[in-house]
Formats: C-alpha cells, sequence, structure tokens
C-alpha cells in the first residue's frame, strides 16, 4: 500500500464519533464555542487530513530512516521536518483549542484531538514538537505572569520559539520527588539554575530559533520530596537584557545569547526516530538563567497540567500509530492473493486475498476493535474536558472533571499496551514481508512499545487509577462513571441493541464497584501494599470494561443508523461486528481480573530478588 492509499484513520469513523455517538455540535450551544459549528468542525477536520496524508505521511518512511544527528554540541533534524513543520504551525495545531485571547481557534478539544489524530498517524515525531510547544506555552499561560507570557508564551504560540518539559534525572527517572536540580534566586529576580536532565524529548533542534524549557528544580532551602519542587522556565537563548516591556520587536531587549543549556548526549530510541530523546546540562558555567512559574514549591502540581495533557496526547498517538498499521494491514489483505478457500479442492482455482481467510479476517476485527474503541475513549474523555471545562452548570463542571480525571490513566494506557498488540497483529498480516523494513508495520511497531513507557509507564498508570483516581472523594468519579455506563445501557435498549450486552455492561460495572470496594477497604486498614499489588490487573479490568462501555455506545449509534436508513450500511454492520467480538471474547475477562484482583495473590509480592 502506498502513502496516497493508506487513509490512516477513517473519516466516515470520525464523523460517526463527533456527529452520531458523541453529538459534538451540541458544545456550540456554550457561549465559549458559540462561534463554531458543524461546518467550521469539518473545516478543520478537512485541512487537517489534506495535510495529513499529502504532506506529512511521505516524510515519515525517510524520516525514521535518518534521525537526528548530535553534531557540534547541537542536534541536527532531517530536512523534511522543516518543510512540514511551517505548515503544521499554520494550520493551527498549536493553539486549535486554546482561546482566541493567546491566538488561538477556540475549538473544543473532542474536534482537535480527532483532527490531530491524523497528523500523529501520519508522521508522530513531527508532531512531538509542536504537542510539547503547546504543552509548555499552556502551563505559562495558566500559571505565568504577564511578563512570562509576553517574553515566551506569545513566541510559542506562533511557532517562533519551542517548548518542552525537562522533568526526568538520571538518579530519579520517574519519581519526581528525588529532583536535585537546583535554583538559586538573584537579586535580579532571576533564578541560577544548575543540574542534569535525562530523557527530554525534543530538548534541542534547529526548527526554531530557541526553545524554551519547563523545568522543575529545587529552590535554594526548600524542603524535601515533592512539596520542595518549583516550576521555571528556562529558554536555550536569552535576551541579552531583559527588557522593562516585550513587544513583538525582535531586538527587544537586545540579542538572544546563549543560557548554558547544553546537550550533553542523545538516546538512539528504536522508535519515535525523529523527535530527539537527550540528556541535557543546566548551568554548568553557573549562567543558567530561569524564570519562576507561578508560586515557589508548587512545580509538580503545575506540571501535572502539562503530564495530563501529555498523557492523552500518548494515548492519541497510539491509537493514531496503530490505527496507520491497520488500515496498512486492511489494504494489504485485500490484494495480497495466497491459498484458497477452505473446503476448495480444485487446486487449478485461482488464488484469493487473503482477506477471504477467517484467521486474516481475526485479527483485522482485533485490530478495527482496538483502534476504534481506543479512538471513541479518547473523544469521550475530551469531550468531557471540554464540558469541565465550559459547561454552564458547576456541578456538570464537576462531574465531568471527575470523569476526566478518572479516565486519563486508562486513555493514555489502553491504546498504547493494546495497541501495540494490534501492531503485532499489523506485522503478522503482512507475513514474511511484515518482518522486513521494506513495509512500514516494523517501523510502527517500534514507535508504539515508547507509548507505553513515556509519561508515565503503565505501572504508574495503574498505580495512580487505584491509589488515587477512583477512591477520590469517595469514589465519587467512579460513581459519575457508572451513571453514564448506564445512560448508554439505556440508551442501547431503546435502539434496539443485543439486551445481552447491556446487561453483561451492567454486570461487569458493578463488579468493579465491589472490586474497587474491596481494595478500597485494605487501603483504610493501612494495608496499601495489599491494595496495590494487582493494580497493573486492575487497570487491565477497568480498560476491558470502559472499552466495552464505547463499544455499546457505537453499537447503539449504529443500530440509530440502521433504523432511519444512513449509509453506508455496511459500516454500521462493521461497528456491530466489532462490539459483538468485544462482548464475546473480552468483556467476560472481567470476571477472572476481578477474581484475581480480589485474590490478593501474591506470588510476586512474595518474590525474594535473590530467588529469581
Amino acid at each position: 500500500m502506498t502513502a496516497s492509499q493508506n487513509p490512516l484513520i477513517n473519516d466516515r469513523d470520525v464523523e460517526f464519533l463527533l456527529y452520531e455517538v458523541l453529538d459534538a455540535p451540541r458544545l456550540c450551544e456554550l457561549p465559549y464555542f458559540a462561534d463554531h459549528g458543524r461546518e467550521t468542525f469539518d473545516l478543520y477536520l478537512q485541512s487537517c487530513r489534506r495535510l495529513a496524508r499529502d504532506v506529512l505521511f511521505p516524510t515519515y518512511k525517510p524520516v525514521d530512516e535518518s534521525p537526528p544527528r548530535f553534531e557540534g554540541g547541537a542536534i541536527k533534524v532531517h530536512p523534511a521536518l522543516k518543510q512540514v513543520f511551517r505548515p503544521m504551525v499554520e494550520l493551527g495545531m498549536l493553539t486549535a483549542s486554546r482561546p482566541a485571547a493567546v491566538g488561538g481557534q477556540q475549538l473544543p478539544l473532542v474536534v482537535a484531538t480527532l483532527a490531530g489524530a491524523y497528523l500523529m498517524a501520519a508522521n508522530l515525531s513531527a508532531c512531538g514538537y509542536l504537542g510539547l510547544t503547546t504543552g509548555a506555552a499552556h502551563l505559562i499561560e495558566t500559571f505565568g505572569d504577564d511578563t512570562l507570557k509576553a517574553a515566551f508564551m506569545t513566541r510559542m504560540y506562533a511557532g517562533e520559539w519551542a517548548g518542552t518539559m525537562a522533568l526526568t534525572e538520571p538518579q530519579a527517572g520517574s519519581s519526581l520527588a528525588d529532583v536535585q536540580t537546583r535554583a538559586a534566586r538573584t537579586e535580579a529576580g532571576h533564578y541560577l539554575v544548575r543540574g542534569s536532565k535525562i530523557f527530554i524529548s525534543g530538548g534541542d533542534h534547529d526548527l526554531t530559533e530557541n526553545i524554551v524549557h519547563l523545568t522543575l528544580a529545587r529552590i535554594e532551602g526548600a524542603p524535601q520530596g515533592i512539596k520542595g519542587v518549583s516550576l521555571f522556565a528556562v529558554p536555550k537563548l536569552r535576551p541579552e537584557r531583559w527588557p522593562e516591556r516585550w513587544n513583538e520587536r525582535r531586538d527587544e531587549g537586545g540579542r538572544l545569547i546563549p543560557n548554558d543549556v547544553e546537550v550533553a548526549g542523545m538516546i538512539h530510541k528504536i522508535g519515535w526516530r525523529g523527535l530527539p530523546s537527550l540528556s541535557m546540562s543546566f548551568g554548568e558555567r553557573g549562567d543558567c538563567h530561569g524564570y519562576l512559574v507561578g508560586s515557589p514549591h508548587q512545580g509538580i502540581a503545575y506540571m501535572f497540567q502539562m503530564m495530563n495533557e501529555a498523557r492523552i496526547m500518548v494515548g492519541v498517538n497510539a491509537a493514531a500509530t496503530a490505527s496507520a498499521a491497520y488500515h496498512e494491514a486492511l489494504g494489504y489483505a485485500f490484494v495480497r492473493p495466497q491459498g484458497r478457500r477452505l473446503g476448495s479442492r480444485d487446486p487449478a482455482a485461482p488464488q484469493v486475498p487473503i482477506i477471504e481467510h477467517a484467521d486474516v479476517r481475526r485479527m483485522l476485527l482485533r485490530q478495527k476493535a482496538i483502534v476504534e474503541g481506543s479512538l471513541a475513549l479518547l473523544a469521550t474523555t475530551a469531550l468531557y474536558a471540554d464540558l469541565a471545562a465550559q459547561a454552564a452548570d458547576a456541578e456538570e463542571r464537576a462531574r465531568a472533571q471527575r470523569l476526566v480525571d478518572l479516565l486519563t490513566p486508562v486513555a493514555k494506557t489502553f491504546p498504547a499496551e493494546k495497541g501495540f498488540e494490534s501492531n503485532a497483529l499489523a506485522v503478522q498480516v503482512h507475513g514474511g514481508y511484515g518482518y522486513s523494513s521494506e513495509y512500514l508495520p516494523e517501523a510502527w511497531l517500534r514507535d508504539q512499545k515508547l507509548n507505553a513507557i513515556h509519561e508515565g509507564t503503565t505501572g504508574i498508570q495503574g498505580l495512580d487509577l487505584l491509589g488515587r483516581k477512583v477512591v477520590a472523594e469517595g469514589g465519587a468519579a467512579l460513581r459519575a462513571l457508572g451513571g453514564e455506563i448506564q445512560r448508554t445501557i439505556g440508551r442501547a435498549q431503546r435502539a434496539g441493541v443485543e439486551p445481552a450486552w447491556g446487561e453483561r455492561l451492567g454486570a461487569a460495572a458493578s463488579l468493579l464497584d465491589e472490586v474497587t470496594a474491596h481494595l478500597g477497604e485494605a487501603g483504610a486498614r493501612g494495608d496499601v501494599e495489599r491494595m496495590l499489588r494487582h493494580s497493573a490487573d486492575y487497570m487491565e479490568l477497568v480498560s476491558t470494561l470502559v472499552i466495552a462501555w464505547q463499544w455499546l455506545a457505537m453499537a447503539a449509534a449504529a443500530r440509530e443508523g440502521l433504523a432511519r436508513g444512513a449509509s453506508p450500511a455496511g459500516f454500521l454492520e462493521g461497528k456491530l461486528c466489532a462490539a459483538q467480538y468485544w462482548f464475546s471474547t473480552e468483556l467476560p475477562r472481567v470476571d477472572a481480573l476481578a477474581a484475581l484482583c480480589r485474590s490478593g495473590e501474591d506470588s510476586y509480592a512474595r518474590m525474594k530478588p535473590e530467588w529469581f
């Protein structure tokens, strides 16, 4: 399949989710989105599709084959990335969902998320630079003062400067409580930052004039642990003099000079190869200026905004990567002739395309169920985020935010973990050709693996889900989820969906409540290890149930569409087949996972290191 043939994401799927499952245009009844409607949604979607298919996707393989180079202390990226960066900025990818007051299009996040998925499916590394920049600029927008906004945010949202988040340190890994980078306040008001960071995506490149690192560090004298970490904006280049006021003149504040931020080394990744992952050194010469964002010692709380946004972005990347590979496998299965139908006894009969073989359809249907279930979950989560920010009723905003908080670790984890399985199936469908670099599925498989690691590993997401999200506010988020599931069951019943599916989902939701209460009681007794021992299995349980909920919602919309004669009917029948697959093969696993979580089975808990 050629770049021009792979749709990356099915346009009908996106329209189905936005307009038939979620009714996204209802958001335009809210004042914040009043200038939008289906016409503006479709216009942005069409622009993203064209850019993804015609401009970005042809650059994917060259960029994967020629990763950035570390030369003379600086990172040089593939020339193709320079060609696509400005068109992505001009499309509005940096600010699609940001307020008009900061130059944004003020689109609903649910629209921007699905539109961005096309671009991520086309070339995830290219999109990574913009996603990181948006997240870093949003931190300054939310927590920075007017000076920082004028100095950094405006240029970042314009695509003149890029941004990163500089959290991880060699000795700390994901444990941000152990951050050791230091910041000493000066009489001039800025801080002198000194320390080392590692795995900094996009930490240096030649796509933009400057890069602003949103950096975690400890102010001298700060308490140990998470409560002593602050957030700083640390640019690669700083103005020769800090101006009294910022404006759009490029000479304001004098020329830009090096800010004692250096690349210490580049990690050679197996995937996401167009986006460099770097070890960075701050302040080796004692001249790294950092500018405090917000209040001292609030860095972790602030950074969670960007981290949670990044977790959703990773989930979208994972779904998009699985989608691109799925459509590549689907196209290949239609044109690759091999063998004959089961039962055929005529050796002279022509070979049939491999999609005629039931086992190939099994692999494709599993990919479809994972990919489209993931996209539905991400779109649903984004819709809740829109409501959490803009719903007219305060109680509705709070309820939607609880759902966003609960679903974020699932929306990051399921597409990454099951997306990897889906990508492996895409390789399998291609047979021996899939196990070669001449075909794209192996590259997408390499890309996909990172999504289960960065922005919090699957294990960390499981601990967050069970240890924080489902027990917060006495289980309010889980109750809100249960209410949404019951609404979907009611819609499915009215639409004429197979009644057993709703009954099974309702039973699984009740079982989840019971298991959560059981584990919560262990935590309340102080036995936190017992509570969290099977957090990975708990994540699997919740993910399986949540995707069943999404498939029931899609089945309801499909039945409604068939009843009113919507076309193509085959598209809607395909949704019902995929829903049937999930309810028949995946949802039954919930019982075993629940039993395992409740049992407290302790094989790996009691396994001593020296026994391995």
